[in-house]
């Protein structure tokens, strides 16, 4: 669990979000070198890998989770206290990306602490923040979504002075209402590339081991099995992948071997016993 507030910022540029976060599209990782340079082109930037945003640990300290897709932005990373308070969020945050919509999450599992906000055009529309028992913030108009949230319909009531809600409930349904999606292990891959811009060098990946073909395969277990006559599979290693015509003949070829064998190896024993 991290204990720093952690930031999800969507920059959209498109009427319909959830249509192409439905494509599960591929990050590019020139888009976020760009992102990065331009927030502070002093940054280390350095890849830590690319995978789903929805079913990854959220990102850590001098982290940077982010996604470019058309028309559709989205980049994670961990903030100050200060800036818990969503309304206050940097201008240069807020102005990274050129966009008409901008959706902005932010949640704190040790303390309960979560918020979202919208703003079009730059102008702020909705912005709520804070724990179950104390509302930092609560500015604009309520959403649809939020009305059975505050009708008490969604958690049990814990008494004192309190929300009839969890706000990283709130904060999660937010995220779903705007973005047409689920932003979890039920929604579609959200694919990210991972940056760390603490000098921290590029993690080893282990070299990928040349696959072997079906010929290969074959003739190894042939030549456990004492054949000799497997010779016409060695021209299957150059092939780059095993087809389905392949297979077919490899089992055809292969079992005619075994059924040799065993006709060559019952002669055999019956000699054997009538000598």
């Amino acid at each position: 669990m991290n204990p720093k507030p952690v930031l999800t910022l969507w920059y959209v540029t498109v009427e319909d979000p959830a249509a192409v976060l439905r494509e599960e599209p591929k990050a590019d990782r020139g888009f976020g070198r760009k992102f990065l340079a331009q927030l502070n082109p002093n940054l280390p930037v350095t890849p830590i890998g690319q995978f789903p945003l929805n079913r990854s640990a959220q990102a850590g300290d001098s982290e940077y989770y982010i996604g470019g897709y058309p028309g559709v932005t989205v980049v994670q990373t961990v903030i100050e206290e200060e800036s818990m308070v969503l309304s206050r969020l940097p201008e240069q945050l807020l102005k990274a990306v050129p966009a008409l919509e901008i959706y902005a999450f932010v949640s704190q599992e040790s303390t309960g602490y979560a918020g979202f906000a919208h703003w079009t055009a730059g102008e702020l529309k909705r912005c709520l923040c804070g724990t179950r028992f104390n509302l930092q913030e609560d500015s604009g108009l309520p959403e649809p979504f939020e009305a059975p949230f505050w009708a008490g319909e969604k958690y049990d009531p814990v008494g004192g002075i309190s929300l009839p809600f969890e706000p990283q409930g709130i904060t999660e349904a937010a995220q779903s209402y705007w973005l047409g999606v689920e932003v979890n292990d039920q929604g579609p891959d959200l694919d990210v590339v991972g940056y760390a811009t603490d000098g921290r060098p590029e993690p080893k990946v282990a070299p990928k081991k040349p696959e072997r073909s079906l010929g290969t395969i074959a003739s190894a277990s042939v030549s456990k099995l004492g054949f000799n006559d497997y010779d016409d599979y060695e021209a299957h290693d150059q092939e780059p992948e095993s087809t389905g015509e392949e297979i077919l003949e490899t089992a055809k070829r292969l079992g005619g071997l075994i059924s040799s064998y065993v006709r060559q190896t019952s002669k055999s024993i019956r000699e054997r016993w009538r000598s």
